[in-house]
Order: C-alpha cells, then structure tokens, then sequence
C-alpha cells in the first residue's frame, strides 16, 4: 500500500470535486480558447512582417516556423485592433479555466509507475510540457501586458518559441485526450450522475489507475462545493477578469474599468491628443532641441536621391486625413483618431519611386527594439498611409510623435513610429 503522506498516492489527493466531468469541461473550453489564442498569436506575429527587412525579424532563425507568414493587410483598418484584443482579452479571461484544470489532474503529475507504456510515456511527456507550455506562455503574456519585462531576453522570441513548444504539446495532449473526455460527458450526461458527487463507476475500473478516472479520490473528502458550483466559480473569476480587461479597447470612461491593465501607459489628459500612449517622449529620450522647427529635418531617400524636409516644406506638400486607431501588442487601443498629413506614397514619389515599394523608417529615438521599422509596398501604397503632422486638428503632440509620427491602417502600434527623422525607399 502506498504511503498516504506522499502525492504519488491516490488518498493524498482528497477533494471530492476531482473527477472525469470536472475535467473534461475544462479540457473542452481550453481546447476551444487556446486554438483561437494560438492562431491570434500567429497573425500578430506575421502583422510585424518579420520576413521583410532584419529591423522587423525579432526571431531570425524561425526557420519553417514561419511558413504561413503573408504580407498583412491594411484592410479593414480596426484588424489588428481585434485580433490582438481578443488575444489579449481572452488569455486573461482564462487564466482561472487553466489553474483550475491544472489543479484537476495535478494528481497524475505525480502517479507512479512514471511510464506503463509506450503511448501512456507519450502522453506523460506531453502532459510536462504542456503543463510547464501554458505556465510560461500565460506567466509572459501577463507581463507583457503589464508592461514588467521580468523574465530574460526579449518577449518577442521567448514567447514565439514558447508558443510553438507549447502548441505541439498541447495538440498532441488534445488526440489523445479529447476522445475520452467526449465519451465521459456523454456517459454522464446519460447516466444523470453529474448533478451529484457520484462518478461513472464502471469506467473507473476499466481504465485503470492511469485513466481520468484515476483522479477520483478512493477517499473522498467531506464536500464544501460541488462540481457545478465549482465551475460557476471558476466561470465567476473569469467573468470578473473578462469586465476588467476588455475596456482597454475603448476610450473614455469604459477604459477606466480596466483596472488590471497599464492601459498603455499614463493617462495623456484632454483635448485633441487625449488619447492613449505607451512610451512618451521622455521615456524615448527625445530632446525638445531636436524637434524645433528651425533644427529638425525630415530626410527623405529614394532611387533619385535624398530630400530634405521642414515641416514647413512637409506643409506645402498635399494634406490628406485618414481615421485611423491605434492598436498595441499589449491589448490596448484607441478608436479612430483623426489624423492629418502627407501620404506615403506622395513622399515615395518625391525620390522616384511612382509605383508603392517598402520604406525603412527611422526614429529620432535612440533606443529600443523598434526606433527602426520596415513597411512593405502595399502598406505605403495605401491612401490612408501618411506621414502625419496634426491629429485631431491640432499639432501632434511631443508624446504622440511631434514633429512627424507615421501611421498606416490595420498595423501594430510599434509600426506606426514616432519622432521620424529619416525614410529610405526602396526593395528592402
């Protein structure tokens, strides 16, 4: 007989809540929220157009981990606004799903014998790393949101890496699992038995001590909860997590109900540039000399050579408006904001380029991974693409870019770069 002290034995693990239904409901929300967090993982990931140009690539030796990437579109203009809320909104809206699954089968994270075969070692591995998978992924992306780089390295490749091991770790879990869990809802569903404590006794035996229904304490505690009741608590958290997250999508008061997000940054006041930031001038080191009108200039480089720009020349140039958001990694966005300046395409023209071709983008700021930023052709081709000056009817302001900020339709918000000092056009 096992030792009843040790958590490789059945009599340690005593809630009565355990069991196959618990788990399998948990299994099957999981198994439908992770798939659409990995796929709004992967067009987040090809939105930074990593296979254009070096400056764009944080994950240089994906090798054919990035087989599916694609130019990314500027139509319609809110998409990365949405794929990126929902992948930020829907990660923390299940973290309470996945500690509870994680707390449902920790018991067989410590069944002995470690391995009985072949498949059972197969499935044990891919129980480990999808364990240590979602911890790491969950652990990151909350930090990432949170703005607090804890972990080392960059967040880019740590979590792209980290999403792949984890992906084939879960989908394995998932053909082996997801079968079982489908016949233990119906059985029980059939049998009436998940309204009370009782489990499918018969299953229990026939699948044996490695089974779901291995996790059914032979000793059940007293009950405080039942299983209904548990998973209403879990649903409770993830509502309570869901109603203050999600308004970091809005702006005005709804954003205010985000109370577990940066929401981007520190909040930028009223009037036209009262809407959302994430790094501010200070922050990016930007000195108010380099920015005067009589000191900055925009250098302009293309296939006939190199343009100097003031903003006075800028503004001699067509104007043209574009309604745009603004969207970020982290979550947040803004609505559309009004914005005002000279199209991208027009500037390509100015050095040669009358057909739409890639631009290098740099940044008066001197550090950070995205003072410098690639923009593929159809991206500058866009009508809606501007190199802007004003927004909202007003002059940008030092914290949203003064003199000259870039902003592009459907782009991620490190794109849309700030404090522009530099454009070469050409193939990149």
């Amino acid at each position: 007989m096992s030792d009843p002290w040790l958590p490789s034995s059945p009599d340690f693990w005593r809630s009565p809540v355990r069991g196959p239904w618990f788990t399998s409901v948990l299994g099957l929300v999981l198994l439908v929220g992770i798939t659409v967090l990995f796929v709004t993982g992967l067009l987040s990931y090809a939105a930074y157009n990593p296979n254009l140009a070096a400056v764009n690539d944080k994950t240089p030796d994906k090798g054919l981990l990035g087989f599916y990437l694609f130019s990314w579109p500027t139509d319609p203009p809110w998409l990365y606004r949405l794929t990126q809320g929902v992948h930020v909104t829907l990660g923390i809206t299940l973290i309470p799903v996945l500690l509870a699954k994680l707390w449902s089968v920790v018991p067989k994270l410590f069944a002995l014998p470690p391995a009985r075969s072949l498949t059972h070692a197969l499935e044990r591995i891919s129980l480990l790393l999808l364990v240590g998978g979602a911890l790491f992924e969950f652990v990151t992306g909350v930090l990432n949101v949170q703005l607090d780089y804890l972990f080392p390295g960059s967040f880019y490749p740590l979590h792209f890496y980290g999403a792949w091991v984890f992906f084939a770790a879960f989908v394995t879990h998932a053909v082996l699992r997801v079968p079982l869990a489908l016949r233990n809802l119906r059985e029980m569903r059939g049998r009436g038995e998940m309204h009370g404590w009782g489990e499918v006794r018969g299953s229990g035996a026939s699948q044996g001590a490695g089974g779901v229904d291995s996790l059914v304490s032979p000793r059940p505690a007293a009950p405080t909860v039942s299983r209904r009741g548990a998973l209403g608590l879990v649903g409770g958290g993830s509502l309570l997590l869901f109603g203050t997250t999600f308004g970091r999508g809005f702006d005005g008061p709804l954003r205010r109900t985000a109370v577990l997000a940066p929401h981007g940054g520190p909040e930028p006041g009223d009037g036209p540039g009262g809407f959302q930031i994430n790094k501010t001038a200070a922050y990016a080191g930007i000195k108010e000399r380099e920015t005067r009108d009589d000191a900055w200039r925009l250098v302009v480089v293309g296939r006939t050579g190199t343009v100097r720009l003031s903003r006075a020349d800028l503004s001699e140039l067509p104007f043209h408006s574009a309604a745009l958001p603004i969207a970020c990694v982290e979550g947040w966005s803004t609505s559309d904001q009004e914005w005002r300046g000279v199209r991208l395409r027009d500037l390509a023209a100015l050095v040669g380029h009358d057909a739409p071709t890639d631009v290098l983008v740099e940044s008066l700021q001197r550090h950070g991974a995205f003072r410098r930023a690639a923009l593929r052709a159809n991206q500058v081709g866009d009508g809606r693409s501007l190199l802007a000056l004003r927004v909202n009817g007003a002059d940008l302001t030092p914290d949203h870019g003064y003199p000259a900020r870039i902003i592009v339709p459907a782009a991620p918000g490190v794109l849309n770069t700030k404090w522009v000092a530099r454009m070469t056009f050409g193939e990149l």
